[in-house]
């Protein structure tokens, strides 16, 4: 079991930063590769950045190239996404999500929800125009 608990939601104001944390406990943090999910109201639950094991490997969605950055430190058992230059479209409740990855190598990353195990509570982010 991972449990993972999520932290800096918040609201800002359009062109503002903030910057979500994830922190896992339970088992080898290194093990799991790590998605950031995020669900707005009516809307499915899409992917917005993953990172592998290693850290070594991210993915972005589109909608968040260039201005969401996903980080782990492994030796905190944190998973980090920092977000800048924020748009109202960015509201919505972001998880994040682990999947045991010692099987596929500590380079892979996964971009579908159904992959991922293990889920926090979500944190609420907010973006005003």
């Amino acid at each position: 079991q991972v449990q993972l608990v999520e932290s800096g939601g918040g609201l800002v104001q359009a062109g503002g930063s903030l910057r979500l944390s994830c922190a896992a406990s339970g088992r080898t943090f290194s093990d799991y590769a790590m998605g950031w999910f995020r669900q707005a109201p009516g809307k499915e639950r899409e992917l917005a950045a993953a990172i592998s094991r290693s850290g070594s490997s991210t993915y972005y969605a589109d909608s968040v190239k260039g201005r969401f950055t996903v980080s782990r430190d492994n030796a905190k058992n944190t998973v980090y996404l920092q977000m800048n230059s924020l748009k109202p479209e960015d509201t919505a409740v972001y998880y994040c999500a682990a999947k045991l990855g010692i099987y596929n190598g500590a380079t892979a990353y996964y971009r579908s929800a159904s992959q991922y195990s293990y889920w926090g509570q979500g944190t609420q982010v907010t973006v005003s125009s």
